[in-house]
Order: C-alpha cells, then structure tokens, then sequence
C-alpha cells in the first residue's frame, strides 16, 4: 500500500487547482463565461495536442494494448447496462432518467481529471492511457449512450441513423481527430520538425493544470438540492462500481485469449474507472432535459472522488494484486 502522505501528494496538487478554479469563479476574478472559454481551449487545442504527442512519437505496437483496450470496453459497456436495468427496472425511473444515469457511471473525466492524475501517478504512461481511454470512450461508449438516449425520446425504428449521426458528429470531434493524426504520423513513420514538436508540446503542456481549473470554474452556481434519489445511484456507480467492474474485466481478460494486463497499466485501468464524470455531461443532458441532473451529479462525483482516488490509491496495489 502507499503511504497516506504519497496519496495526498498526487491528489491534492490536483484538487488545490480545482479548487483555485472555483474560488477564482465564485469571487468573480473569472466569469462563468471564461470558464466556457478556456474549457474550449483544452478540448479544442491542448487536449488533441496531448493526444496527438502521445501517439505520433511512439510506434502504434507500443500504444496499442488490446487487452487494455478489451478490458475498459468490456467492463464499460457492462457499467451501462448494469446502470440502465438498475435504475429503469429497481428504482423505476424512465428511459431518459436511465439512460443518462447509466452514462453518468460509465463515463468518466479522463482528459480533464483522470490524465493529471495518471500523470502524476504514472508519467511514463499518461500519454498512452489517455489515447487508449478516450479510444474507447469516443468511438464505442459515447455513441451507445447516445443511441439510447435518442431511443428514450421515441426514435426506436432507427437506430443505424442514429449511431450514424453520432459517429457523423465524431469525425468532427477534436479529440478524434488528434488521435486520428497521431496514428497517421505514428504508422508512417515520419519525424516532424523541431518548431512543430515543440508547438505540440507547448499546447500538450498546458491541458493539466488548465483542464483542473476550468472544472472548478464549471461548479460554481450548480443547483444541489432535491435531487438526492437520482443523484446517490449515480455517485455509487461511478465512484465505487465501475472500479469494481474493472478489476474483475482485468481478471478475465486472460481467460478469453487475451494477455495479461501488466503493471502499471492495470493499475491505471482501474483509476481510470474511479474518475469523476466528465465535463461534458450536462451539455449532453441537455438536449433531453436532464442537464439539472447531471450538472448536480458531476458536481458530487467531483467533490466526492477527492476521498475515492484517494482511498483507491492507497489500496491499489492490494486492489490489482
């Protein structure tokens, strides 16, 4: 086990800005506009760059881990569907309420959170982690979630239409596109100028402490109240049972012909699993009316993650064992 002092040494670095973010906000040294601002800065430039550095300067073999990859998409798609049946059949809530429950487990902040963390956790494999997380998370989980959430509101003939015009509205996603352009550059070979690598690293650079900022920024005014019984399921989900699902993905991965996961990625794998939900959330309930939700729901798993990464990481490698 890591000593307690170790564990606060990596999380609190990481909630220190979070909160600097949020009193910087609350006493009106930035606006709930900046907030927007910089949040579009990272998703649009520093993250694909982060993502296009961690795949352009290493050959796809070392990136590419298939059980990796077999692990958090099994264990992910499971947390959905154990999220969805659980809130829709055992707590009788409907479609929508289900659907967005089941993505607020399942999806975790893995650029804005999860790549500090990680970081500061396992350098060496920041990078790689984040690519093969946000792999799986764009181009298989969010476009299921969103395939359900479009069948909540009554488009049940089409579901080929509907994942269409998700994966549609992901080839013009940026962090798709940096990963994309990483593969591109990895798999041909070629060595970029020196101005160019530095530009990249300038911009890579940044996403971490930029990133932890801008979700404390993002807390400031969030409704809390009277939405408790829609709230806890989700935080138990996200923070305790996802986890859960991944160490026992990691277990079983061997027995369906894959190799074993080694560490430190195993560990990472489970990490990965604990971080709060992404930032994305309420702007995807949105559209369907549950943004009050998920704007509380991101909001707890924030805040409660704090006291969940950092038990996690003291126990983690008697978790992975």
């Amino acid at each position: 086990m890591i000593a307690l002092f170790e564990v606060f040494s990596v999380t609190g670095p990481i909630y220190i800005t979070i909160a600097v973010g949020y009193l910087s906000t609350r006493f009106g040294l930035f606006a709930a506009g900046d907030m927007r601002t910089l949040g579009r800065y990272v998703l649009y430039l520093a993250l694909p760059a982060l993502l296009f550095r961690a795949l352009s300067q290493k050959p796809v073999a070392e990136i590419v881990n298939p059980a990796y990859i077999a692990a958090y998409l099994g264990g992910t798609v499971t947390m959905v569907l154990l999220g969805y049946l659980v809130v829709r059949k055992v707590l009788g809530q409907d479609r929508s309420a289900a659907t967005f429950s089941a993505m607020g487990m399942s999806c975790p902040n893995s650029g804005f959170v999860g790549f500090p963390i990680i970081l500061l956790t396992f350098p060496p494999i920041a990078g790689n982690v984040l690519a093969l997380n946000m792999f799986v998370e764009n181009i298989f989980i969010v476009p299921l979630l969103l395939m359900l959430a479009e069948r909540a509101k009554g488009q049940e003939g089409h579901p080929v239409a509907v994942l269409g015009s998700a994966f549609g509205r992901l080839v013009m996603n940026p962090i798709v596109i940096g990963l994309a352009a990483g593969l591109v550059v990895s798999l041909s070979g070629l060595h970029l100028p020196a101005p160019v690598v530095r530009s990249v690293d300038l911009f890579a650079s940044s996403s971490a402490a930029v990133s932890l900022f801008v979700i404390g920024g993002m807390l400031v005014g969030l409704p809390v109240s009277g939405l408790a019984d829609r709230i806890v399921p989700i935080v138990i989900g996200k923070l305790l049972v996802h986890p859960l699902i991944l160490v026992a993905a990691i277990l079983v991965v061997p027995h369906l012909g894959f190799a074993p996961i080694e560490s430190p990625l195993r560990e990472a794998l489970v990490l990965s699993a604990a971080m709060p939900i992404f930032g994305v959330y309420p702007i995807f309930a949105q559209k369907y009316g549950e943004e009050g939700v998920a704007a509380v729901a991101l909001l707890a798993t924030t805040l409660f993650s704090f006291f969940t990464v950092s038990l996690l990481l003291w126990m983690l490698p008697a978790v992975t064992g």
